[in-house]
């Protein structure tokens, strides 16, 4: 068996070396591809001293031969360097670098997130695919047109930390699907990138992801129905995992540089802190989103705000919060049913969980929301 992880470590490394070498990114990545379907094929038989020595060689052949088939089409000069003898390759990171010409800002949010597991992440195209329940042939040509849009960028060019953190906390919101877990593949992506920076806002998505994926195994029941977090069986939460977000978070906040990654960590941790959903700290949770506000002015953040002023204050204090903002926001129908059904008003909470089911933004949300309609109206028919 190929170690797909050292596979897919290695791969950054081995596009970068092709690019310095004088291939368009477009052209390295493919013929790193190329290479790791051969490493896949032969180093279960011979695996290399040097793999990423190996990689380097194989790829750069692929590259040759691809340009000089091209020359050949295009009968014009192709400009390429000699073919190295193998050996040990020599070694230049440009991880970083590729994330930020992974997530640049020309791409599409999904091509950019397509790309960066392709070319950071060393996931073959029908992964992603299969990740993102979407035709091979889609993605394909999805990850075509990225790496079209970033050939000519050089790798001297200044990248966007903040652009590259979306694109990382996309990817683990995409959660698992196929044979690829999208949350612990970003999570692993995430950790890489805080060894290449020590930016606060990378320790604080790190935090952030590690802190939710704690809860993984009490998201949903034995029949895949969804469970509220105030129901979850906390028992089933990775406390190891726990310690670690919190440690990062707190690391990440002694720099004193607060952003929007951190103080969302702060309040899953405080959500991880309570041994139950009665000791939550919701006054302290609500602080929190205040300084997520300050910083985002995000509707998003202001909905959440308004769910955590329902359980500090009471659900009139919660309802009134929620006012002053879009109805047409995703959740905010969901939102106003559980405040209403807290506020005692089963008849208006029940016909918002129903109304809310209609535009759930996922099968799993859809069911847990007809299921609390149903359970009330079944309540106000005994």
């Amino acid at each position: 068996m190929v170690d797909e992880a050292l596979l897919r470590s290695l791969t950054p490394t081995v596009i970068g070396t092709l690019v310095r070498r004088g291939a368009d990114f477009a052209a390295a990545e493919d013929a790193v591809q190329d290479a790791l379907i051969e490493a896949v094929r032969v180093w279960p038989e011979d695996l290399p001293q040097d793999p990423r020595g190996w990689l380097v060689t194989v790829a750069w052949r692929k590259f040759l031969d691809a340009a000089r088939a091209d020359k050949s089409r295009r009968n014009r000069e192709v400009r390429v360097e000699g073919e190295p003898v193998a050996g040990p390759a020599e070694v230049v990171d440009d991880t970083l670098q590729l994330y930020f010409l992974c997530a640049h800002p020309s791409l599409t949010p999904a091509s950019a997130v397509a790309l960066t597991l392709r070319a950071v992440g060393g996931l073959t195209t029908r992964q992603i695919a299969q990740a993102y329940l979407v035709p091979e042939a889609t993605m394909a040509q999805r990850i075509s047109r990225a790496k079209r849009t970033v050939s000519g960028v050089r790798f001297n060019q200044p990248g966007d930390i903040a652009t590259v953190l979306r694109v990382l906390y996309l990817v683990f919101n995409e959660g698992y699907s196929g044979d690829v877990d999208l949350a612990a593949e970003a999570i692993r992506l995430t950790r890489q990138l805080a060894t290449k920076t020590h930016h606060e806002e990378v320790a604080g998505l790190l935090a952030l992801m590690l802190l939710h994926h704690a809860r993984h195994a009490a998201r949903t029941a034995r029949d895949g129905s969804l469970v509220p977090l105030a129901e979850q069986d906390r028992s089933l939460w990775n406390t190891r995992l726990i310690a670690e977000g919190v440690d990062v978070l707190q690391a990440a906040l002694a720099r004193d540089r607060l952003g929007e990654f951190q103080a969302q960590a702060a309040i899953a941790a405080l959500h991880a802190d309570a041994r139950t959903a009665e000791e939550t700290d919701w006054v302290q949770i609500v602080e929190w989103y205040d300084e997520l506000v300050r910083l985002t002015d995000s509707p998003v953040a202001r909905l959440n705000r308004a769910v955590a002023v329902g359980e500090a204050d009471g659900p009139r204090a919660g309802l009134a919060a929620l006012a002053g903002l879009d109805p047409a926001l995703l959740r905010y129908t969901a939102v106003a049913a559980y405040l209403h059904e807290r506020d005692g008003d089963p008849v208006t909470a029940a016909r918002l969980y129903a109304e809310a089911a209609r535009s759930a933004p996922s099968l799993l949300e859809r069911d847990h929301l007809m299921r609390q309609a149903a359970r009330l109206n079944a309540r106000l028919r005994d």
